[in-house]
């Protein structure tokens, strides 16, 4: 139980670690970038309201070659360290200046093609091949400029894969943190419900002297005095209280002990323990169909899975409902047992299904404590269950409630 809670804690934990670490993270590279990619564009726009195309015919201004832009004044650092690409093709489609910026990588063909591409779309601005590319009619022909933002992305490519390296460490070792803080956490919880369950069985064991003298002293009376009322409500009480303590001390040695385990034949441990249960059922007007496959064995304590099926089974049949029949079940299926107990009855609402495993809980709080039963026997079976290494669960379908008890099967009769 408290291994599940280190767990689900340790998730939790993790979860919320991560989600703050990786979320600032991502906000800051999608700032960043949101960022660069803005003053990246501003400067093709400026690269782009800076350009000018001197006629085939006419001559480039003085000291200015032809096709290159102009230069304004204090001119921003970036704009001169850029690296800039454009085409210009005239309104009929004739390409007249292409500009690579002598990079060896990008080839004019390649260039002009991308340029007639972007022209046809209609396109003013976007994203092509790691260029951020802007369309602008500049009266006579299109220019089409493009930004090499190469470095950005490379850039931001070996950031993330840093960050990815360094997260994956950073998550090793805020698992281990959560882990120590899982620890410090569920460790008082550990702490009372072992001094709980060792609770239960000392007082468990305390109050059986008492109660059997108690017992003795009402025999001895009774034999002095005869039959007498007050007499008869004591013992009454008294064999109440003999039967709870007895429950609890069940449940602690099942709990507490760790038993004896050895290879059990289950069909016929369960066939053995039904047997009795047909008179009990006849006796509350019910018939007791059982389906038992043959043959099942399984490492396990025969005493307690004995208890086992004759809680499910008392359950079973105390609590059918304007029913004729309880069913029990022992079947194989892949490398588990399943042991199960139907009988007809109101549906359980599926908030309260949860509760019919834990200490003292029944579905009728009025009827507590009635015919010795007091809400451990099912807490009794989750514990023998958890014991086994099985899990146990309620079902209602079809006017019917089956507790389904589901055991890890001996590996010799799995592999048959």
């Amino acid at each position: 139980m408290f291994k599940k809670s280190k767990r689900k804690i340790i998730g939790a934990l993790l979860a919320v670690l991560v989600i703050l670490l990786f979320g600032t993270m991502c906000v800051i590279y999608l700032a960043s970038y949101a960022e660069m990619t803005r003053e990246n564009r501003s400067l093709l726009e400026q690269y782009v309201s800076d350009y000018t195309l001197e006629e085939k015919t006419g001559k480039p201004a003085p000291g200015r070659p032809e096709g290159a832009p102009h230069r304004r004044p204090f001119n921003p650092p970036r704009l001169e360290l850029s690296t800039f690409y454009s085409v210009a093709v005239s309104k009929n489609g004739q390409i007249l200046k292409v500009d690579t910026a002598d990079v060896s990588t990008i080839e004019e063909e390649s260039l002009t093609q991308l340029a007639a591409d972007i022209i046809e779309r209609g396109k003013k601005s976007g994203v092509e091949r790691h260029l951020i590319y802007q369309a602008e009619d500049k009266g006579s022909y299109i220019l089409v400029a493009f930004l090499d933002n190469t470095v950005m992305v490379e850039n931001v490519e070996t950031l993330i894969s840093y960050t990815l390296i360094f997260g994956a460490a950073a998550l090793v070792l805020l698992f281990f943190l959560a882990r120590y803080l899982a620890d410090r956490i569920v460790a008082p919880l550990e702490e009372s419900y072992k001094r709980q369950k060792q609770f239960v069985s000392d007082a468990g064991h305390e109050l059986k002297t008492p109660v059997a003298v108690v017992n003795t002293n009402l025999e001895v009376l009774s034999r002095q005095i005869g039959e007498n009322q007050w007499l008869s409500n004591i013992q009454y009480e008294n064999q109440r209280m003999s039967a709870l303590i007895s429950q609890l001390l069940d449940l602690a040695r099942t709990e507490n002990a760790a038993p004896q385990m050895e290879t059990v034949d289950l069909s016929h441990l369960v066939c053995g323990e039904t047997l009795p249960f047909e008179t009990v059922a006849y006796e509350n007007g019910l018939v007791l169909n059982s389906d038992i496959e043959e043959s099942i064995c399984m490492d396990g304590n025969s005493v307690q899975l004995k208890q086992l099926t004759s809680i499910l089974l008392d359950n079973g049949i105390r609590h059918s409902t304007n029913g004729k029949e309880v069913a029990i079940r022992l079947q194989k299926e892949k490398n588990y047992a399943i042991l199960s107990v139907s009988n007809d009855g109101d549906e359980i609402p599926p908030e309260q299904r949860n509760y019919l495993f834990e200490r003292f809980y029944r579905l009728d709080a009025a009827r507590a404590g009635e015919d010795s039963h007091y809400g451990l026997g099912l807490a009794i079976a989750k514990a023998i269950v958890l014991t086994h290494k099985g899990t146990i669960d309620v079902q209602c379908h079809d006017g019917k409630v089956e507790f389904k008890a589901k055991l890890p099967l001996h590996s010799r009769n799995s592999k048959k």
